[in-house]
């Protein structure tokens, strides 16, 4: 179907009959002859609030979708209008106008769920169409209904090929908020705030835990979850309110400066900021694509898929608290992650770790939770908390007998390779053995964090060598008993030759005697020989002495008579002449 002749006008592509969605086979028809990727843009609100005018203004015209001008409502189920996108070349812009919510004319309001839930799930923007201003009863609306559609969404994901159940980015569209008729000043505090600003203040949660606090900040929490992108548009009145009833018929001029101005920027947005239609895995929906959605979901509807608003709150009940159990255990997990180093030393410090762990994750499961006014889903955690608690016992427990495997095998490793070598096969070699083992197993208990285990695997490891440890006490027996044997031989051979060299020393000894008194003998004679030759040596010099006191003595002698004579020689020549004396001398 070429662009330029798409569609002159809209074309109902769902009805409500009798109670039962019909999806019509025009539209389908439509649908299925557009290849081109699609942006679909789907409004919806209260009855007689001016959407149709909206989305006729999106179309570039002054009349397509129906627009009411009294108390009752004109648009009727879902009505479609496919063009060429105004920005985006070779891409189609699809309008959906819906049924107006809250119609005094209806039973109930199922149909009502069904349109909200259709809108949502089949937009990429989805624009929620409100009067006035921003209130809780709006808030509780929207949030309401977004809870029912994410039932739908995920009871409809196998019809549909999507696995991934928690993908809701690529389900729930861009949120755009209109306030029709705003009358507020957009200021707070005395200072000046954009329609964004107003949307996101609306939506901010409140401090607490408590269940007042809560009920305020679930529908708040929902609506960012399930809109992470949101975009908010105030309107003044588009004309003087008798004019209302004519607004297909007014000119620009004849409309509120405010107003027009006010539904530019608003259609900016939607021509460059709306995205592509796209499914998880990043398809591009087309005309094809979006007729298949279109029937999944309506026969899903038709089916009973959609719960009514009454059992809602059962649902999101169920919902909340899954969710904040979830949130807790993962809490749980991530402080026992950051606290736990297994395997403990002892099983009270992991025991305290999990309890103070388990109070921290049940505190945030009260924060989180919604109604659990039975504790039945605290239950529910509490059952998760302790069997949790079980499994990291066991890891604890297989973490300790894995550490002191590894510490065993390499702390006596080394002595089974000895065992195997034959090092202890030896006479005593038992005993060094034992020996060994103890020093060994002191080496073992000063390892660090062996955990609960420590001393039941040492335990059964001594207790798995205890065949090793006998065959060693068994060698060292045998050998023991057959060197006693030779110890006995060889102590008689060494008694016999003990007695051999006493008697040769007893010989030896005889013989060092009679060498020694022939050594004294020797020595005596010699004494005498010496003691004779000293006395010879002696009477030899005594003699020599003697003669020579006897040479002295008439030395002496000598002397003296030469000095008589030289005495007398003097007296002579005192009493004499010289001749006299001459002949004297002469004389």
């Amino acid at each position: 179907m070429a662009s330029e002749t798409y569609m002159p006008g809209p074309v109902c592509l769902i009805e409500d009959m009798e109670g039962q969605l019909v999806v019509k086979q025009e539209a389908l028809q439509i649908l299925s002859a557009i290849t081109q990727p699609m942006v679909v843009v789907a409004i919806v609100g209260v009855c007689s609030t001016g959407k149709s005018y909206l989305m006729n203004q999106l179309a570039g015209k002054k009349k397509g979708f129906s627009v009411g001008s009294t108390v009752q409502s004109h648009t009727k189920g879902i009505w479609m209008w496919c063009l060429p996108h105004p920005e985006k070349p070779g891409h189609t812009l699809v309008l959906l106008d819906t049924e107006g919510l809250c119609d005094v004319e209806k039973d109930d309001d199922k149909n009502d769920t069904q349109i909200f839930a259709l809108a949502i799930l089949l937009s990429s923007t989805f624009v929620y169409n409100t009067m006035n201003k921003i209130d809780q009863g709006a808030i509780d609306l929207l949030h309401n209904m977004t809870e029912l559609t994410d039932i739908l969404r995920a009871r409809t994901l196998p019809d549909i090929g999507v696995k991934d159940a928690d993908d809701i980015g690529n389900f729930f569209p861009d949120l755009v908020w209109t306030l029709r008729d705003f009358y507020l000043s957009l200021e707070r505090d005395g200072q000046l705030m954009t329609a964004d600003e107003y949307l996101q203040n609306s939506l901010k949660m409140k401090k607490g835990s408590d269940q007042r606090t809560q009920s305020f900040n679930l529908p708040r929490l929902c609506i960012q979850k399930f809109f992470p992108t949101r975009k908010c548009f105030v309107f003044d009145s588009p004309t003087h309110q008798k004019k209302v009833s004519q607004l297909e018929t007014l000119k620009e001029d004849e409309l509120s400066f405010q107003f027009v101005q006010q539904m530019a920027e608003f259609s900016f947005h939607i021509f460059n900021k709306s995205k592509i239609k796209t499914l998880p895995g990043g398809i591009k929906v087309n005309g094809p694509c979006l007729e298949n959605l279109v029937l999944t979901y309506v026969n899903a509807i038709n089916s009973g898929d959609l719960p009514c608003m009454e059992n809602s709150f059962l649902a999101l009940a169920q919902r909340e608290n899954a969710a904040a159990i979830k949130r807790a255990l993962a809490h749980y997990d991530q402080l026992m992650g950051q606290k736990v180093q297994l395997p403990t030393e002892t099983l009270q410090e992991l025991v305290d770790l999990h309890r103070a762990s388990e109070r921290e994750a049940i505190e945030i499961f009260k924060k989180n939770c919604f109604k659990d006014e039975d504790q039945s889903f605290q239950k529910e955690l509490q059952t998760l908390l302790d069997a949790k608690q079980n499994d990291i016992c066991k890891q604890n427990e297989k973490a300790s007998s894995d550490r002191c495997s590894a510490l065993l095998q390499d702390i006596f490793g080394p002595l089974e390779e000895a065992v195997k070598q034959g090092l202890y096969s030896k006479p005593g070699g038992h005993n060094l053995y034992l020996q060994k083992t103890k020093e060994l197993m002191t080496k073992y208990h000063q390892q660090p964090r062996k955990g609960i285990q420590g001393e039941e695997a040492l335990n059964k490891y001594l207790k798995s060598k205890e065949s090793v440890r006998n065959a060693v006490l068994q060698t060292d027996q045998a050998l023991t008993a057959k060197e006693k044997e030779m110890e006995e031989a060889r102590a008689k051979a060494e008694a016999a030759k003990a007695e051999a060299e006493s008697v040769e020393e007893i010989r030896r000894h005889m013989r060092q005697m009679m060498e020694e008194k022939e050594r004294l003998h020797q020595q005596q004679l010699r004494q005498i020989e010496i003691e004779r030759a000293k006395c010879l040596a002696q009477q030899q010099l005594e003699q020599e002495l003697r003669l020579g006191e006897e040479a002295e003595k008439l030395k002496l002698m000598h002397q003296a008579e030469m000095s008589r004579f030289q005495d007398q020689i003097q007296h002579i020549h005192r009493t004499m002449s010289e001749p006299q004396a001459a002949r004297c001398i002469i004389l």
